[in-house]
């Protein structure tokens, strides 16, 4: 019985899988839509045909049902195209390989939204044609996007800013270059000139177009063409000497399609193309490729030259195959509905009816996401976005009669000189130290990379705006030169100007009438409006300016300061005493006197000099202590303790002596400010008018930076004006000081010597000149600045205009401060530990000579004994020895400190002497 059933279980499960397999259709058809008669066509054509060969002879793709590829051809028409999209309707296709042009795709993907027939485009690769507005398109190779992203890191690699866009006026051109500028504005780039042309140009469009593109400065071109007209651009270049040294040119894949990297190079070809850097899609070197390779080189015809846009053409027939079969494996039907609303209306024989809906699309569509197979042009996935995986490209340099590698570029890491496959496996890298490429070899066969711009060939000069100052003229002014101007900021534009490798015509145009200082904001927001290509003169760099225009590196440092005046101090009677402060004056007096005292007591018990009389020996301290200060002292000092102290305190005499005359100097020569005004701060919390130039940018700075109250400030023009105002000062109308940067206030004090500049300076700037956004010339130019001042020429330029005899220390200290003791008592510290220690070693030497000075003095009180040979005879009566507390009563140690050394060590040496003489005594005996 269960046998039974499980041989019935069998039958059924196999007569399932017959009408499973009969379900399927015999036949299913996929359109191809492309020209016939263009070179990524003719690649196409024998591709799609070998891959519907491939697929119908592999059973295990499509299970017996074959694939028929119905190719129809848009003869490079937008129009036609769109004609012959329908007629491949009209035919019940599951899906269709193309359309070739971007232009098609964008008309057809209309019209497959509606049916739900998937578009597999092999070759439309305009950004654009994105899958949220056209859902059942979908690119089997790479969008230009990527490909706009390599160039955009080739040209921050080679540290160009500008570059000139030459492409065709469709959507296929359009949407790259719209591309492009926004990858090149990530890198700080752009591109500074469209040239568009139309899709089927003549020569002379051509021509024309490119006479224009060389009188821009930019001499990096970027070239987005079609194949079949692309070269028409090369070899007018050629013609008008275009591709000669100083120029790059950078081609997209188009180039590369036509190169084809299976053909023969052709050397006409090639020698117009010296120095091209092209694009190519990137495809990994595989064993599958290379037999296909050769598989073609064998059935192809002259006309048919492979590139890889023939790759993903074949790729895309097999990747259709694989969707149909997941499609049919499933259960799905090739069915196909009317939709209501396609109806011919009445008269028309356009036939809309016999369009139908593919009720099978959307469930194709998620197939076709979800292949993941290995074709001719590498791993067939598709990402979260619809782009296939691992976009990368091959950078070929053309030269001599043939092209080299110089390296890759992958959206995984970016430019390398490692194939992409090697780099997959490693963790991804992209930052700018780790990009590499090999060297290039440019048009006009140099390996020196080109500087990527010239000075424009139009004819006209750089329009130069100078400030017509009306005072300082020094830095700038009007002249009856040739060149209108002159002055230091001149001289340095135009020694930076010579040292350019081009020639850069300029015409000086002065703004301001000469009676007033021009405001140098209203000169910057010109050269931001384009009403001047550059300004030039006594411009600082500061932070609202960098905003709308590019500065050069700084000429001059500079910085704002303030001046005020001030009056010579008159001397007083007493100003000897004012070096010093009170306390500093009764320390010292009172280590005089210590040191005097310290060296009396060393010296008095051995230096006849110390003793005498009390009154002689009180005179002897005081002007002892006196002398010293003068190195004047006339007693010799014998002990080595006393010789000691005294080197020490000669020493501090000394740091005294110098202290006090070098602040008795500067008190009597010192000045003072008569406004009260020592810095920034003062300058900010007090009330009193202050001075600024017009025309700087000083006045905004006190305003916005500081909060200086707008009614505080006076605009002055001259030095003149300068010095008026101070002379007046804030009570008669003046001001009391003076804001202004560093080189105009070097230029003033120069002429008025009774004004200093008080405090620091608490701005750091620069001049600089200034130039339009992103110009070129500001980074030259900064370049030959700092030649200039490496090579000394700056300094020469300096002196000619700057050099003055100015007042004498301008960075004089303005006020003085008296010398307190805060600056002396590590010295006075260490003299008195000295004295201490000299007077404690001593006192420890008195004291042990008093203890042997009491000693010889009791035994020489002591009786002598009688010597008898009578034992009974009595001795006679002896006095107590007298205690011992009896002798030290301070009395007594004064009068033995006050003795002299010579009598105290006499009478220690008697006792000794003594001591050994009853020895010998008993020993003669």
């Amino acid at each position: 019985m269960g046998s039974s059933l499980l041989l019935v279980v069998c039958f059924l499960v196999g007569m399932l899988g017959v009408v499973g397999q009969k379900s399927r259709p015999a036949v299913v058809n996929v359109g191809a839509l492309f020209t016939y008669n263009s070179t990524i066509g003719r690649a196409a054509k024998l591709a799609i045909e070998l891959a519907m060969e491939d697929v119908n002879a592999d059973e295990g793709v499509l299970a017996g049902t074959k694939l028929n590829v119905i190719m129809q051809d848009t003869n490079c028409s937008g129009f036609l195209g769109t004609i012959e999209a329908l007629q491949l309707m009209e035919k019940d296709v599951l899906a269709i390989i193309g359309p070739q042009s971007s232009g098609i795709g964008h008309v057809i993907s209309h019209v497959v939204n509606e049916l739900h027939v998937p578009l597999l485009s092999f070759a439309a690769t305009d950004p654009t044609l994105s899958s949220l507005e056209y859902p059942y398109f979908l690119r089997t190779t790479h969008s230009d996007y990527f490909q706009m992203k390599a160039i955009s890191d080739m040209i921050y690699y080679y540290q160009w800013r500008e570059v000139t866009a030459i492409f065709v006026d469709d959507d296929y051109g359009r949407g790259a270059i719209s591309a492009l500028g926004d990858a090149l504005a990530e890198k700080r780039a752009k591109i500074s000139y469209k040239a568009a042309f139309p899709p089927n140009p003549d020569s002379n469009v051509i021509n024309d177009l490119l006479v224009r593109v060389n009188l821009m400065e930019s001499r990096v071109y970027v070239v987005h063409a079609n194949p079949d007209s692309g070269m028409m651009i090369f070899s007018a270049a050629k013609s008008l000497g275009m591709m000669s040294s100083g120029y790059v040119w950078i081609a997209t894949d188009w180039l590369a399609s036509v190169l084809d990297f299976s053909g023969s190079a052709d050397p006409h070809t090639m020698s117009l193309l010296e120095g091209v850097i092209v694009l190519r899609h990137h495809t990994p070197d595989t064993d599958m490729r290379r037999r296909f390779i050769s598989r073609w080189n064998r059935v192809r015809n002259e006309s048919e030259s492979l590139n890889t846009y023939g790759l993903y053409a074949y790729d895309s027939v097999w990747l259709a195959a694989h969707a149909i079969n997941q499609f049919l494996t499933k259960g799905e039907s090739t069915n196909f509905s009317n939709d209501p609303r396609l109806h011919d209306a009445n008269g028309s024989t356009l036939h809309l009816a016999t369009l139908q809906i593919f009720d099978g699309g959307e469930q194709l569509l998620q197939q076709l996401l979800l292949a993941n197979f290995t074709g001719l042009t590498g791993q067939i996935e598709f990402d979260p976005a619809r782009n296939l995986i691992h976009p990368a490209y091959d950078i070929w340099n053309i030269g001599g009669t043939g092209y080299r590698m110089i390296g890759y570029w992958s959206n995984y890491s970016s430019l390398s000189v490692i194939s992409p496959e090697i780099l997959y496996e490693k963790p991804s890298n992209s930052s700018a130290s780790s990009q590499q490429l090999y060297s290039v070899i440019w048009p006009g066969e140099t390996t020196d990379k080109p500087r990527g711009w010239v000075f424009p060939n139009n004819g006209k000069p750089l329009r130069i705006g100078v400030p017509n100052r009306a005072s300082f003229k020094d830095f700038v002014s009007k002249s009856s030169g040739p060149d209108n101007v002159s002055g230091f900021c001149i001289d340095i534009f135009n020694s930076a100007i010579k040292l350019l490798p081009y020639p850069v015509p300029c015409s000086f145009i002065l703004i301001g009438n000469g009676t007033k200082n021009p405001n140098n904001d209203d000169l910057i927001n010109m050269v931001a409006k384009n009403d001047l290509d550059a300004a030039v003169g006594d411009i600082a760099i500061v932070r609202n300016r960098t905003k709308i225009v590019d500065f050069t590196q700084p000429y001059v440092e500079s910085g704002l300061v303030i001046v005020a005046p001030v009056n010579h101090r008159s001397s007083s009677a007493w100003a000897f005493l004012k070096p010093f402060t009170l306390e500093m004056w009764l320390v010292t007096g009172g280590f005089f006197l210590f040191v005097g005292i310290v060296v009396w007591i060393l010296e008095h018990r051995t230096n006849m000099e110390f003793r005498g009389s009390p009154r002689q020996q009180l005179v002897t301290i005081f002007w002892f202590s006196l002398s010293t200060m003068f190195f004047a002292h006339r007693e010799n000092v014998m002990s080595t303790l006393g010789r000691f102290v005294l080197i020490i305190w000669l020493f501090v005499v000394l740091i005294i002596n110098s202290s006090y005359t070098a602040s008795l100097t500067s008190i009597l020569t010192v000045q003072q400010l008569s406004s009260g005004i020592k810095g920034l701060d003062s300058l900010i919390s007090s009330s009193v008018p202050i001075g600024y130039q017009v025309g700087k940018f000083t006045r905004n700075y006190l305003i916005e930076e500081l909060s200086i109250a707008e009614s505080r400030l006076v605009g002055l023009n001259s030095p003149e004006e300068y010095a008026r105002a101070l002379e007046l000062g804030p009570k008669n109308g003046g001001v009391a000081a003076i804001v202004d940067e560093m080189p105009y206030i070097e230029i003033f004090l120069s002429e008025y010597c009774k004004y200093r500049i008080v405090g620091q300076e608490f701005t750091k700037e620069g001049w600089g000149f200034a130039f339009q956004r992103d110009s070129p010339l500001a980074m030259d130019l900064s370049t030959a600045i700092l030649t200039l001042s490496e090579n000394g020429d700056l300094q020469k330029i300096q002196d000619k205009w700057l050099s003055r005899k100015g007042c004498s220390s301008d960075d004089e200290e303005i006020d003085s401060n008296q010398l307190s003791l805060a600056s002396f008592w590590g010295l006075f510290l260490v003299c008195g530990l000295i004295c201490l220690i000299t007077l404690v070693i001593f006192f420890i030497k008195i004291g042990w000579q008093y203890c042997q000075y009491k000693r010889s003095k009791t035994e020489q009180d002591k009786p002598e004994e009688i010597p008898t040979s009578n034992s009974n005879k009595q001795l006679p009566n002896k006095q107590p020895p007298k205690r011992l507390g009896s002798l030290t009563s301070f009395r007594e140690l004064v009068h033995f400190v006050d003795k002299r050394e010579e009598e105290v060590l006499s009478v220690i040496k008697r006792k000794s002497s003594d001591k050994e003489h009853p020895t010998r005594q008993t020993s003669e005996g």
